[in-house]
């Protein structure tokens, strides 16, 4: 399932959820297994990766800011790929991505996209569905304790 979607035709940017990374087990249960996918004319490649509630929830924040106009930096930590949205970029004038993975491969990609007018409503909507499909089941009730939510 379709996390993030960004394509123009040409090139593409996508961050799909393959399911859940260990299920049934109490402090992994929520993460999520994902995989980022590149392609354009030029590179294409994939990136696996993992979600946490909180990453879902630091999503829904960037999508905010995003359609305030305001550049984001989603994911940037050592273990995972940083991704960087511009909703408009002045040298290409047009959106913009880059995709960062310091932390393991040391490559980096940046895709101008040429996107429709309510691109950050269909990525909510992707959002809204990866979140139905996998809600939060687990609580963390205190630091390393966990509990199934009731």
């Amino acid at each position: 399932m379709e996390l993030i979607s960004l394509s123009d035709g040409e090139n593409s940017f996508r961050v799909r959820v393959l399911g859940r990374r260990s299920p049934g087990v109490l402090h992994l249960h929520d993460q999520l297994e994902a995989e980022v996918i590149v392609t354009s004319s030029f590179v294409s490649g994939r990136l696996a990766m993992s979600l946490l509630p909180s990453d879902l929830e630091e999503w829904s924040r960037a999508l905010d800011l995003l359609a305030a106009g305001q550049d984001i930096c989603w994911r940037d930590d050592d273990h995972s790929p940083e991704v960087k949205i511009q909703p408009y970029n002045e040298e290409h004038e047009t959106a913009a991505v880059r995709v960062e993975d310091l932390g393991s491969s040391d490559v980096s990609v940046f895709l101008p996209l040429n996107l429709e007018e309510d691109w950050i409503d269909k990525q909510r909507k992707l959002l809204g569905q990866v979140l139905k499909e996998w809600p939060s089941e687990v609580l963390e009730s205190s630091p390393g304790a966990y509990e199934w939510r009731r």
